[in-house]
Order: C-alpha cells, then sequence, then structure tokens
C-alpha cells in the first residue's frame, strides 16, 4: 500500500499564502498529467537527477532511456524518486514526489507496449527514440518502471478567510 504525507501549515508572513498537502486524487493527477518528471538516483554518493518523459500506470510509473549514467546508477541502487510540478507563480505552485524502486523490463511484449504507449502519449519524441518504437527490443534500450512506494504532494497558494482561520484552530460558523 502507498503511503499518503498529509502536512499542513498556514504562513503569516507570506499574507495570507499556505502550503498544504494534496490529497490522494490531487497527488495521482499531478503525477498522471505532468509533461516532465525529475528523477533523481545517486551516482558516487551524490544525488543525481535528469528529466524524463513517462507514463503512469497503477502504481508504477514507465519511461526509457539509452544506457548511461542514470541507468548504471540506478542499476547500483534501484531506490529513487520523481519530482512533478506545475508553478503557476513563484508563490502558487503544486508538486509531487514519488519515491519508489527501479526495475528493468526485460519481456520484450512489455517492452514494446510501454515503448507504444510513450509514443502515444509524447508523439513528437526524437528520431532516435522513434527507431526504438520500431526495435524495442534492442539491447540498448532501457525500459523500465518505478514501483512507487510512497507518495508526498503540497501546494501553495492563496488561501481564503476561511482556510486561514481554520488553519489556525478558530472556530468559524457558516450560514
Amino acid at each position: 500500500m502507498i503511503r499518503l504525507i498529509k502536512e499542513t501549515r498556514a504562513n503569516r508572513e507570506t499574507g495570507g499564502y499556505m502550503v498544504q498537502a494534496l490529497s490522494e486524487s490531487q497527488t495521482r493527477d499531478l503525477l498522471q498529467t505532468a509533461s516532465v518528471g525529475r528523477l533523481a538516483c545517486i551516482v558516487e554518493d551524490g544525488p543525481y537527477v535528469v528529466p524524463i518523459s513517462y507514463i503512469v500506470e497503477g502504481n508504477s510509473i514507465y519511461s526509457h532511456s539509452l544506457a548511461g549514467t542514470k541507468i548504471s546508477a540506478m542499476r547500483k541502487n534501484p531506490r529513487v524518486c520523481i519530482q512533478v510540478d506545475k508553478i503557476e507563480t513563484a508563490l502558487r505552485w503544486t508538486s509531487v514526489l514519488a519515491f519508489g524502486t527501479f526495475e528493468e523490463l526485460t519481456n520484450d511484449e512489455e517492452r514494446h507496449r510501454i515503448i507504444n504507449k510513450l509514443l502515444y502519449r509524447f508523439p513528437f519524441l526524437t528520431p532516435v527514440e522513434s527507431t526504438i518504437a520500431l526495435d524495442a527490443g534492442s539491447t540498448e534500450v532501457v525500459v523500465f518502471r518505478i514501483k512507487i512506494d510512497k507518495l508526498t504532494g503540497v501546494s501553495e497558494g492563496e488561501a481564503t478567510e476561511l482556510e486561514l482561520l481554520e488553519s489556525l484552530g478558530s472556530q468559524t460558523n457558516v450560514f
């Protein structure tokens, strides 16, 4: 089961802006609809973050890559996270982190299915990626999933007066 971290806090210094936890539904919606995720892994004992295109199915995030630094890093330490966001302004944004475990897909049928779904969602992939779709069985192309075990999501934005009062523990009556 996936754990969803919930946090809420009001910040009086920002003039009524709040950071609040997203519901599981809001968290999953952003994860499903974002066009770019930032994959974080460990390279030589330090953080390494790269943008990826991806799709979500159930509790897994699927992507692909040519062999290189991130694939080597994930093979060595399969614990990773993916961050996605929607930024409207510096004070109005939403962010999601999905933590999980990297797994390479080795079944050719599953690899083709995922590559085709990626091409469907991202029809303007580069020519190299388009060639991958024709030959997803190539040993150079790594198709992988991140099995999600924890999701967090927060947003910041202008709070209504009612939300500010509730976050401060005030009793309010709405008629």
